[in-house]
């Protein structure tokens, strides 16, 4: 393959299509169990070669990745970052999410239930709220960690980050399984010193979620000797390297395999490049 091209192509070119609506209809996850891995091309792309007799590529008007481009919220201390740091069991993101080749916006809250499954509930919400959140957005945050949680959520929630990136979503043939996978990561801090950051193209971001956290893509992933990434929270890893936080300690993996380290005047561990400055 020649991985010169744009990823949607030498990595997509060989899956046949689905549709969105057949998308939906077959593979509505909600609840979930998640895995994420970081995975350089030369691996996915032996990877891939197992995914195709398994996996279909989700396919709209003649395009097979698509622009995300997400704001996420914290409060004044960073709860949401920090409870992910230190494994708290209950724990929510909320994130802004515009789908631009959809043309739609979502309102986005991620709480993890009792069995540490990814429950995510999402409200559509107007353009112009990508970057704010109104009173029907900020009552429904609290609604949904009430529902979940059974105490109240009183914290005021600003916006900390935003990032864009190309996604290419594959599901599968029977189950319901889905697989995502991210590439061209720019996270752009609302209030950091530092440049807007961006992966490298040969750097990608699998996420596998399955009923049972061991589907179809995790076990070609583990044929390939790759095992799930630790603390791959694209919303961690992005309030990391932007300066937004000063620990980090629970997401040393992924910032490693990403190559990317948050401070320029701090020593970067053996093993990682250089993260790239967005232009």
């Amino acid at each position: 393959m020649n991985r010169h091209a744009p990823a949607d192509h030498w990595l997509t070119r060989e899956f046949a299509p689905i549709s969105l609506t057949a998308l939906n209809a077959k593979a509505a996850m909600l609840e979930r169990l998640d895995n994420k891995y970081v995975v350089r091309a030369p691996v996915l792309e032996a990877a891939a070669a197992e995914f195709v007799p398994l996996f279909d590529v989700l396919e709209i008007d003649g395009r097979r990745s698509f622009t995300y481009e997400t704001c996420y919220f914290d409060d004044p201390e960073r709860r949401s970052y920090f409870d992910h740091h230190q494994g708290r069991r209950q724990r929510m993101k909320v994130r802004v999410r515009r789908y631009v080749d959809a043309g739609l916006v979502f309102l986005e809250v991620k709480l993890k239930d009792k069995r540490g499954v990814t429950v995510k509930k999402r409200l559509r919400v107007d353009d112009r709220l990508f970057d704010r959140l109104d009173d029907a957005g900020l009552a429904f945050v609290r609604a949904c960690w009430q529902q979940m949680y059974g105490s109240p959520w009183t914290a005021p929630l600003e916006p900390v980050l935003q990032m864009s990136y190309r996604r290419i979503t594959l599901v599968a043939h029977e189950g319901g399984e889905r697989m995502t996978i991210d590439t061209g990561i720019q996270f752009n801090g609302q209030w950091a010193a530092r440049e807007a950051r961006r992966t490298d193209d040969e750097v990608f971001i699998l996420e596998t979620k399955s009923a049972n956290g061991r589907g179809l893509a995790d076990r070609v992933l583990r044929a390939h000797h790759q095992h799930p990434t630790n603390g791959c929270s694209k919303y961690c890893v992005g309030m990391s390297l932007t300066g937004a936080v000063d620990r980090f300690n629970r997401f040393r993996p992924a910032l490693r395999k990403l190559g990317a380290w948050p401070s320029q005047t701090l020593a970067m561990p053996p093993g990682a490049g250089e993260f790239r400055h967005a232009a």
